[in-house]
């Protein structure tokens, strides 16, 4: 078995949760992300490092900072993730989101009545 770098075990605990907190499976995530399922699993038990452009294609389509994969620093909870991910957006995307949700919560709405 490969020696474990500790830099590996945190930034693989860090695309772990943010992994868990987007609802994606192993084998959805590397789909997103263009790694295979044995790779996502080795990156996030620390067992293999990623490299910068696998941590920019991360960081873009998980909508996360590169700061948090590599510091994690602080705690996040899942409003952080969601409120860190919205600002990410480009106003495009982020009109779009809001119409969406505008219509979610109108149906919600409309099934408490």
């Amino acid at each position: 078995m490969r020696e474990r770098k500790e830099i590996n075990i945190r930034m693989g605990d860090q695309i772990r949760m943010v992994r868990e907190q987007a609802g994606l499976t192993q084998e959805q995530f590397g789909a997103l992300v263009s790694l295979g399922p044995k790779n996502v699993s080795d990156i996030e038990r620390g067992i293999a490092g990623i490299s910068v452009s696998t941590l920019k294609r991360i960081c873009e389509r998980m909508y996360v900072s590169s700061d948090r994969i590599l510091f994690g620093e602080r705690e996040f909870n899942e409003t952080d993730h969601l409120v860190e991910r919205l600002d990410r957006l480009s106003g495009w995307d982020y009109v779009l989101l809001e119409s969406f949700l505008n219509q979610v919560f109108y149906l919600f709405g409309m099934l408490r009545k």
